[in-house]
């Protein structure tokens, strides 16, 4: 992936692409014109660390780190080799996995098996009517899984759900249970304009955007973006920046409040704060554009949750 361009990408250690270099981070030297001698030492210790394999993996997932951005190919070739912890399910067409590095409560990806068509840029492969409409279908039903796992994980904790549950759990329970909250409204799904993984793939995954693996300015801009692109955009026009996507806008905005945030730790405590409200809430207020203080306050959230550490899908 160029330095120059945006991305998701898990596979670099730099910052976001959405932010131009700074020049006082330098060194004088540089500044100046002037160029620093190399160090063996600094120069050994300063090379990038081998990524290790993915904690509490199993071993034919961690086996697919070692491909690097080809590693999504191994889940379309031998979707069967892989535990039910990773592979959800697969057909002819498509695989769905979990992803690895997930960036929300519950994330999902949707691979095309076509070889055909796999190792195209997405902007490229849906361009084909026929094709698009087959992942459209797939969308659709991946969709309802998320949205229905995102019911078994915080379903108890929604006002809207209170009913259903107790009809669901009572001796003798209705023929039709009460609707509950629509957690289907609550799921986003697209692709990345740069794709960070050499193979076709749709992500799936709830809007929360609380996850360990949410680490950088990049992985947040992808989702909440116009980097991130729905199925129902495409085809793209010929003319559509989103065809060969430049640079992430700079500010990070919570995708519930609209706040600005700075850093991607302000940004974290900001989300896990929201996500309390979110899992709880009936209707979400129209969003007000304003910057966060430095020092953010319990109150723009209201109390804190009474129930305990918040949940997180284990692939």
């Amino acid at each position: 992936m160029s330095p120059n361009l945006a991305s998701a990408d898990d596979f670099e250690d730099g910052s976001s692409t959405a932010m131009p270099v700074n020049n006082s981070s330098l060194s004088k030297d540089s500044q100046s014109g002037g160029v620093e001698k190399p160090n063996a030492f600094t120069e050994l210790m300063s090379r990038k660390k081998v990524t290790s394999p993915v904690r509490n993996a199993d071993r034919p997932t961690q086996r697919t780190t070692n491909f690097g951005r080809d590693g999504l190919g191994a889940y379309t070739a031998d979707p069967q080799s892989f535990p039910p912890s990773r592979v959800v399910y697969h057909n002819e067409k498509f695989v769905v996995i979990n992803d690895l590095y997930p960036k929300a409560t519950v994330h999902l990806l949707i691979l095309p098996r076509d070889p055909k068509r796999n190792y195209l840029r997405p902007q490229e492969a849906f361009d084909d009517a026929e094709f698009l409409e087959d992942c459209r279908k797939e969308e659709v039903k991946v969709r309802q899984i998320v949205a229905e796992e995102l019911r078994r994980k915080f379903g108890h904790y929604s006002q809207q759900d209170k009913a259903r549950i107790t009809a669901m759990e009572s001796e003798d329970p209705p023929e039709k249970l009460p609707s509950g909250r629509d957690w289907s409204k609550d799921v986003i799904s697209g692709i990345h304009a740069n794709p960070s993984m050499n193979h076709l793939h749709i992500h799936v995954l709830s809007k929360d955007m609380v996850s360990e693996p949410m680490k950088k300015r990049n992985h947040y801009l992808s989702f909440t973006t116009d980097f991130f692109v729905g199925l129902e955009h495409f085809p793209l026009s010929a003319e559509d920046h989103r065809r060969h996507y430049r640079h992430f806008p700079e500010d990070m905005r919570c995708w519930r409040c609209d706040r600005t945030v700075q850093d991607m730790p302000k940004l974290k405590e900001h989300l896990a704060k929201e996500l309390e409200q979110w899992k709880t809430e009936i209707d979400v207020p129209a969003p007000e554009h304003t910057e966060l203080s430095e020092t953010v306050s319990d109150d723009c959230w209201g109390s804190k949750s009474k129930d305990g550490p918040m949940l997180r899908l284990d692939g």
